[in-house]
């Protein structure tokens, strides 16, 4: 068994900087999880306490059965890639391959053995008397996992292996990268800033921010059910739209529209309150023409994204009342609001977020072909049941159906 399991771990750097912070984590046997977040946010210090490669300030780490905290790197039975592949420039392919098995002494035939039965399972049998100078970044990338591979380890830790690699080697190493964890079986931890890699790749994700956990979830859990206003503003190719709303009985009160609340929040808001309504851009259907139940503003940006294109509005916000910050509630752009709510946007005015005085942007997708002007007036519509509601930056939900779970928001940490 390698699950990996992290109670109360916390690493803080000299000068009082918390890079970790009272983190409790579970990783299952044969997962392939991401660590999710902003630069800074603390991923790759937790990469490298669980390789040992950090020393935790606090708090314990398993491998297996085994409390490896204070094992060194060499005996945690862990493999590590690097972002930059950190290969030796002056050895050959095989003696790259084979390095970790010299380390572990084991003889020489039996090291090139391995070396090239690796290399032949990653493609790499035609390369094995070239230096790393010689190949392409998407070999060197293969070259590292071989490596990594080769000694067969518990774990491996995978820091932005494909951070390095152009837009189209990087799709082909994302695929290549997925069907070996499958293959090998091998408990995974892989760490990423981007949000389309974690989604792609892992079974699970965790999103930090400044040292903590926010969530965790699968890639549907995290994008569908962000659970709080700072994932809803980082998961996603687009971030999701938030804005200041308002609760009027059995609707809500968004952009000067009236909007249904949605089902699974239902009973759990008040008349009056208020309150930030988030729905993805993928979640919104626009129209030409005047429509009930929709959002109306001005097309002020038209992007192409190829497929599809974004489309930004200028709405007006709903009323002087409403346009004023929700209490830790939250906005697109990332600022922290006064009353202590998380972010993107924690207790952004609706007036705030670049779009004038009394209005907020709002952006939807649209299919090719189906591109308004800049200019043109839009009403768009939120699709039923794709709509949430956030309270002091956290998700108001219903209690789950028996046997469902609700959104994880990570373990909050101690002081």
């Amino acid at each position: 068994m390698s699950a990996i399991t992290m109670r109360e771990l916390t690493k803080v750097y000299p000068g009082g900087v918390r890079a970790l912070d009272a983190l409790d984590l579970e990783i299952a046997d044969g997962e392939f999880f991401a660590l999710l977040g902003p630069s800074g946010c603390g991923k790759t210090t937790l990469l490298r306490t669980i390789a040992g490669l950090e020393v935790a300030s606090g708090g314990s780490v398993r491998i297996g059965e085994r409390d490896v905290t204070n094992l060194p790197p060499g005996r945690r039975d862990v493999a590590m890639v690097f972002q930059d592949y950190a290969l030796f420039p002056h050895m050959t392919v095989r003696d790259n391959i084979a390095y970790p098995l010299r380390i572990k002494k084991v003889d020489r035939r039996s090291r090139a053995g391995k070396a090239g039965e690796t290399a032949d399972e990653l493609g790499l049998a035609g390369l094995l008397e070239r230096r790393p100078g010689q190949l392409s970044g998407g070999q060197q990338q293969r070259v590292a996992l071989a490596r990594a591979m080769a000694c067969h380890p518990q774990v491996f830790l995978l820091d932005e292996p494909l951070s390095n690699l152009d837009a189209r080697l990087r799709l082909e190493a994302r695929t290549f990268l997925k069907r070996l964890q499958r293959e090998l079986g091998v408990t995974t931890v892989f760490v990423t800033h981007d949000q389309a890699e974690a989604l792609a790749l892992a079974d699970r994700i965790a999103v930090m921010e400044g040292g903590r956990i926010r969530q965790v979830g699968t890639p549907t859990e995290v994008f569908r059910r962000p659970a709080n206003t700072f994932v809803a503003g980082f998961i996603g190719s687009t971030p999701m739209n938030l804005i200041a709303a308002r609760v009027h009985g059995e609707e809500l009160a968004v952009a000067r529209a009236r909007l249904p609340l949605p089902e699974d929040a239902r009973d759990r808001v008040t008349d009056g309150e208020r309150l930030v309504y988030g729905v993805r851009p993928e979640y919104l259907d626009y129209s030409a023409s005047p429509v009930d139940g929709a959002l109306t503003g001005e097309v002020v940006v038209v992007e192409n994204l190829g497929s599809v294109s974004l489309v930004s509005l200028d709405v007006p916000a709903d009323d002087p009342d409403a346009a004023d910050a929700p209490d830790g509630g939250a906005g697109p752009d990332g600022d922290a609001g006064p009353d202590g709510g998380d972010g993107p946007g924690a207790g952004l005015a609706a007036g705030d977020t670049g779009a004038g005085a009394g209005r907020t942007s709002v952006q939807v997708v649209v299919p090719e072909g189906s591109e308004p002007e800049p200019g043109d007036t839009g009403w768009v519509v939120p699709r039923p049941g794709r709509s949430l509601l956030y309270r002091d930056g956290n998700l108001v939900t219903a209690a789950p159906p028996a046997g469902v779970p609700a959104p994880r928001a990570g373990v909050a940490a101690r002081s």
